[in-house]
């Protein structure tokens, strides 16, 4: 069902189980080749709003708000990676997309990974925005290391969103920047907000990786990338270093970020 218009396309809606509402934007011809957009945590498909104007005509972009992100709703129990990706397949299906390129920032990168296990011939290749390759996340966590950092989150969630948002921005990252990030994703809806950490927490990326057939292309802020990352993973992941801003790169540099994304080869 379309709901409105906007200057990047027409923004629809999906229905789920579990009182599942997915919202997301369509642009470009039915025909053209497809590209997915996936925010990250706490974030929104506005996120990509400037990229999308910035990609070449002809392509076909959908960006989706995930279950209680942006403009979706969900009173389900499930806040797993995996789920999420079922929310990206629900609007594939709904578009009745052939084929298509799944991007996602942070978070994002995860589902974006989970839609390529949930749909192998649909995906044709995953692209991570600074995703995948943060050693504090990945390899999986034990236990009591997941629990250690969900802890945090359950202290303080507020001073925990800024610590999360100050190791994603290089050294002399304007602070009212960093500000900004915090106000926008400490208000991120609740419980639904610490349900996705912990099931990001919990993601064995890894296993996931293992099923994963399609190439995945990581383009990442080249001050935020330990070299133990690039030695455990460089021969799965394409690791492209940019230097493009901050963790949120899409957002502050969209018209390079949206000529990365059209160069990835389906």
């Amino acid at each position: 069902m379309t709901t409105a218009s906007s200057a990047t396309g027409k923004n629809l809606v999906v229905r789920r189980a579990d009182h599942t509402t997915i919202r997301y934007t369509a642009g470009g011809p039915a025909d053209g080749p497809a590209l997915v957009l996936i925010h990250g945590w706490a974030c929104d498909r506005g996120d990509f709003d400037t990229v999308t104007r910035h990609l070449p005509d002809g392509h076909r972009v959908l960006a989706v708000d995930l279950a209680e992100h942006g403009a979706s709703r969900s009173s389900r129990e499930v806040w797993t990676m995996e789920e999420f990706a079922r929310d990206v397949a629900a609007v594939l299906e709904a578009e009745s997309v052939p084929t298509a390129v799944v991007a996602g920032h942070s978070l994002g990168a995860a589902v974006a990974v989970e839609v390529g296990r949930l749909l192998p011939g649909t995906v044709s290749h995953v692209v991570a925005l600074d995703g995948l390759h943060y050693l504090s996340l990945f390899p999986a966590l034990n236990e009591e290391q997941a629990e250690a950092v969900l802890g945090v989150f359950r202290d303080d969630f507020a001073r925990a969103v800024r610590g999360l948002v100050e190791g994603g921005s290089p050294t002399g990252t304007d602070p009212a920047v960093m500000d900004a990030y915090v106000e926008k994703m400490a208000a991120v809806r609740q419980p639904a907000g610490l349900r996705a950490i912990e099931g990001l927490v919990r993601w064995d990326m890894d296993a996931a990786l293992r099923e994963t057939k399609q190439p995945v292309t990581v383009f990442a802020i080249r001050d935020l990338v330990a070299q133990e990352a690039v030695d455990r993973y460089g021969d799965r992941l394409d690791i492209v270093l940019v230097d493009l801003g901050t963790h949120h790169f899409p957002v502050e540099a969209p018209e390079a970020t949206a000529k990365l994304l059209a160069e990835v080869r389906s």
